[in-house]
């Protein structure tokens, strides 16, 4: 069972029973994490049930996030956003006992269109105490290329745009919307089934919701969830108010939008004042014809990630967190796009927006920032016919990278990085279910940038296809703009996407969808990430160690860290 904490010197109103409220708080979170645990069984894609793409959420009946599972940061503000605009949209009149909507359009407040939203009312003896959702990431979702990741310049070409839409009534899926989601989908059968799942979550979810309302009388609980988020605010400014108040700002590129040549700049301006983080990204490019853009709840999910890491571990993940959270500025710009902007690359923009919220507040926070991680998500998708079951099939996977250096440690090697919390894809799952092998999976040595404290190391996967071609997609960043390291640090490894690596050996864009033949392979090198201190600081003992371990190679260890190799 997950137990939350209190905060020290944020106390409870005197009609509040601090026994009870912190029962009643535990019950609802681990309610959420029980939702999240039947999500991962029942769910059949890879990215689902093992890398634990999704995230849980219960909201009241005044539209409120009152507790997420804490599964993908990457959703914190997304959930928030689009479950009260659907059920705003759709009319919580309109919804009954049993009944529940999807819905997976970003510039209606989700993220991109792969995260579908499954909502279903919690409705107890005709009361309707709130409502349950869970977003999950699903491998497919149609539009140009497999995983629904092409380099598109619209929304429409990426793949089926779900307005809040019915899909279950009095307990039983409607089976015609069903069949016509599925039948824009390359992989039928795991959508099926992970939709079923995400339908089940919501059924466990009434189900925790309806025993804890049989312990405790409505208006408890109704003035628990009031109790709840304005606890949360206080604790949250508490937090807020102990930071550096002040203006501060960085400037960053990613590599291109995938349709031109020219860099994507981001611009970040953060104002902490208050007990208020605000986000300016005024300054950044204008939105593209590309799928480089995201939407202003994505642009929201940077800073909240980053004060999330900056305050208080126990503090709730609810509405008062969220509402001390602002995002400033102009729309159209590739963070803030509006419709009809394709976004399916946005998360690769957010990542980079998150690296440069803390380079700005290095300044400020210099023993608690890190250096730059690799930074992006490293989308990779494909699909064709597999020859085993006569089916098509279809595969999605981000792949990890390094961690920045910190203040006194070295950076993680081989770990998603900030946004990121998947999991790993293991070689023998992925070879079991889907006609690829995974001929090299190993970290990469000189990835990670030199310091006193080193940056985390790169990934290689080389992916082979012996069994039939495939149509292969990936969508990621970072061959041109290296994570920066601090303080002295160097800059980690840029990423690189290799097609045929043992024959033509052909870098390909960091966008781009290819035809691969049976036989042929392609190899990506995901990012490293940046050093802190110095190199001739580092520990010789560390970097006889790394040498050993080939984490660097012997010239690493000359030219960057000094180290007499005759010595050692």
């Amino acid at each position: 069972m997950t137990v939350t904490k209190s905060s020290p010197g944020t106390h409870l109103r005197p009609a509040m029973d601090p026994v009870t409220f912190e029962v009643i708080r535990n019950a609802v979170i681990n309610m959420t994490e029980e939702m999240a645990v039947t999500v991962r069984r029942a769910a059949f894609s890879t990215n689902i049930k093992t890398r634990a793409d999704f995230s849980c959420a219960f909201f009241d009946a005044k539209l409120r996030c009152i507790a997420q599972s804490f599964a993908q940061p990457a959703h914190l503000v997304a959930m928030s956003t689009i479950t009260p605009a659907s059920i705003r949209e759709f009319g919580p009149e309109m919804l009954n006992p049993g009944d529940a909507i999807v819905v997976n359009d970003p510039h209606r407040g989700a993220s991109h269109l792969n995260d579908i939203t499954v909502i279903s009312p919690v409705e107890i003896d005709g009361f309707r105490l709130g409502y349950v959702a869970n977003m999950a990431h699903h491998v497919d979702v149609g539009g140009s290329s497999p995983a629904s990741l092409g380099v598109n310049k619209e929304l429409c070409q990426e793949g089926i745009i779900l307005p809040p839409t019915r899909i279950a009534q009095a307990g039983k899926i409607d089976d015609n919307i069903l069949k016509l989601i599925l039948a824009n989908l390359r992989a039928p059968r795991e959508t099926n089934g992970d939709l079923r799942a995400q339908l089940s979550a919501n059924v466990v979810g009434i189900r925790r919701m309806t025993t804890l309302q049989g312990a405790y009388p409505v208006d408890l609980l109704t003035s628990f969830f009031d109790e709840l988020i304005d606890y949360t605010d206080r604790w949250t400014k508490k937090e807020f108010l102990a930071l550096p108040e002040g203006v501060y700002e960085a400037e960053g590129y990613r590599d291109d939008d995938g349709v031109s040549d020219d860099p994507v700049r981001l611009k970040v301006k953060i104002t902490i004042k208050g007990g208020h983080v605000h986000l300016d990204p005024t300054g950044s490019s204008k939105q593209r014809m590309s799928p480089i853009n995201c939407v202003r709840p994505m642009a929201k999910c940077a800073i909240a990630f980053v004060a999330r890491c900056l305050v208080d571990d126990g503090i709730p993940v609810n509405e008062g967190f969220l509402n001390r959270i602002h995002v400033d500025g102009p729309d159209g710009l590739v963070c803030t796009a509006m419709r009809p902007a394709a976004v399916v690359g946005g998360w690769e923009l957010v990542s980079r927006m998150a690296e440069l919220i803390f380079l700005a507040l290095h300044p400020a926070l210099p023993t608690r920032i890190p250096a730059a991680g690799k930074g992006c998500i490293v989308n990779i998708g494909f699909g064709g016919i597999d020859p085993r079951r006569g089916e098509y099939y279809c595969y999605m996977e981000t792949i990890a990278g390094g961690n920045g250096a910190r203040p006194t440690k070295d950076g993680p090697d081989g770990v998603q990085t900030n946004l990121q919390n998947t999991e790993n894809a293991p070689i023998e799952e992925v070879e079991l279910h889907y006609p690829i092998r995974i001929k090299r999976y190993e970290l990469i040595t000189d990835s990670c940038g030199a310091g006193k404290f080193r940056g985390g190391m790169a990934i290689r996967r080389d992916f082979e296809f012996p069994y039939a071609d495939c149509s292969w997609t990936v969508l990621s960043d970072g061959r041109k703009f290296a994570p920066w390291g601090l303080l002295g640090g160097k800059e980690g490894s840029c990423s690189r996407f290799i097609f045929d690596p043992d024959g033509e050996n052909r870098d390909l864009p960091s966008k781009c969808s290819i035809e691969v033949p049976r036989g042929g392979c392609v190899r990506v090198e995901t990012p490293g990430a940046g050093g802190f201190g110095y190199p001739n600081d580092r520990n010789p003992e560390a970097v006889r160690n790394d040498l050993r371990d080939e984490k660097i190679s012997s010239t690493s260890a000359r030219e960057d860290y000094g180290l007499n190799l005759s010595t050692r």
